[in-house]
């Protein structure tokens, strides 16, 4: 791996989970599922506009219209939409430790559903991960966290996995800005029926919430989904996905930095177990499989 794929991973790791405490200063000034879809609507039409400027198209095979409605549901309807609702009463710091845990769902219903076979040393790294998470659940549930927020978080992150695991080996035939705009269209139109149903639209304009918004739509909306996808195609998705391990660090980094969040002995033991957890987990997933002999 070059120093270029290290800075753009690292790139994406910061932005993606820089924007956990982005919508948490978003939620304290305006209704979570209206701005997320408005959010959604302005990504989606840039999205666009950029890729047939590209020369891309709208034009998708069946497999790729059903990847991006779906991921464009599970992803961007219910997984931002939960953790949203969830951060009006939910830290920035914990939702993305749980939203971090991602890699580590997937493989584990990898292992559970499709009996993907795991190496011992990944089954222990799931299985730390795991309890990392629960020492962290622990200490905020004793602590009085909102138990509703949670449970939101909790869904989003299934919401995703179920996504993820979906449309695995599904291809964006060269339409990736194209398919990832409409993904966000698709998230927009749901969510704004559901903010039509479910909220009383607010908006309380302050500059915090006019940043945020700007940053949340550009940078992780548009900018890190650019980095991912050419980081995918720089060293391939599996190699690419190892730098998730840095999201639970950077994710309570940016939230203890910016919204003064504070950490207790029990978060950074946690975060610290997660984040060695997905790295492990990682590394052994793409390990070359051994061939049997006589090549069965």
């Amino acid at each position: 791996m070059d120093m270029r794929a290290i800075f753009m991973g690292l790139a994406f790791a910061f932005m993606w989970s820089s924007a956990f405490t982005s919508a948490r200063i978003i939620v304290q000034d305006a209704s979570p599922l209206a701005s997320l879809s408005f959010r959604f609507l302005i990504s989606g039409i840039l999205g666009i506009a950029i890729a047939k400027a590209l020369g891309q198209t709208w034009h998708l095979t069946r497999a790729q219209w059903r990847a991006t409605i779906l991921f464009g549901i599970c992803q961007n309807a219910l997984y931002l939409g939960f953790n949203f609702v969830a951060m009006q009463t939910v830290e920035a710091s914990l939702a993305a430790i749980i939203a971090s845990s991602l890699p580590l769902l997937v493989a584990l219903a990898g292992w559970v559903i499709f009996r993907e076979k795991l190496s011992p040393r990944a089954v222990t790294g799931l299985l730390a991960g795991f309890a990392g998470v629960g020492l962290i659940m622990g200490s905020r549930l004793s602590g009085g966290v909102d138990l509703q927020g949670v449970v939101y978080c909790v869904l989003g992150a299934l919401a995703l996995t179920f996504a993820t695991l979906a449309v695995r080996g599904a291809s964006s035939g060269g339409n990736v800005l194209m398919i990832v705009g409409l993904q966000m269209i698709v998230g927009a139109v749901v969510l704004a029926v559901a903010a039509a149903v479910l909220e009383d639209v607010f908006v309380t304009p302050t500059w915090p919430l006019a940043l945020a918004f700007a940053y949340t739509t550009l940078v992780p909306g548009l900018l890190a989904t650019w980095v991912w996808f050419m980081l995918v195609n720089r060293i391939g998705a599996v190699r690419a996905a190892t730098f998730h391990f840095l999201n639970p660090f950077f994710g309570v980094a940016v939230a203890a930095v910016l919204l003064r969040e504070s950490l207790g002995p029990l978060d950074l033991v946690g975060v610290g177990i997660i984040t060695v957890a997905i790295l492990v987990v990682q590394l052994e997933r793409q390990r070359p499989k051994p061939v049997r002999p006589g090549g069965v």
